[in-house]
């Protein structure tokens, strides 16, 4: 391996930063599920808290998000971009992230939601795909 081929650690946290964003856990997020670490993904989030993927249910509990991220999250890749963080009521913060996803067949824009409880626990994440309704036919057949 030459040195032009080496990453440096640097280089792999600088993937993970997200214009607007310092939320440790939201970074985190991003980091262990591109990672494939799912483990490490549902211990982010609050004992209780809830994951909405596209297409499906809320998720509840870490055990429930670890076991749907290993069974689901397998060859995604998320790219995020920009993002804006509120703190709301209850000393409770409430991120939005905007970036992209990509699996083996397709790649879409996407937007997260995050409720971080006042511990920076993710209580709650809803991911968004931000397509047109013929794009989102297209995903749904494809699945």
């Amino acid at each position: 391996m030459t040195s032009a081929e080496f990453i440096s650690p640097t280089q792999l946290k600088q993937e993970f930063q997200i214009e607007g964003i310092t939320e440790t856990s939201v970074l985190r997020y991003f980091e262990t599920l591109n990672a494939g670490e799912f483990e490490a993904t549902a211990a982010l989030f609050a004992r209780d808290g809830v994951m909405r993927p596209p297409f499906e249910s809320d998720i509840v509990g870490t055990h429930a998000i670890a076991t749907y991220l290993k069974q689901e999250g397998q060859n995604i890749k998320a790219y995020p971009n920009t993002g804006i963080a509120e703190t709301l009521e209850n000393a409770t913060i409430q991120v939005h992230v905007t970036g992209k996803a990509e699996t083996s067949w397709c790649s879409v824009n996407v937007l997260w939601l995050f409720i971080l409880n006042p511990e920076r626990q993710i209580s709650y994440t809803r991911i968004k795909l931000l397509a047109s309704p013929q794009e989102l036919l297209s995903l749904r057949r494809e699945n």
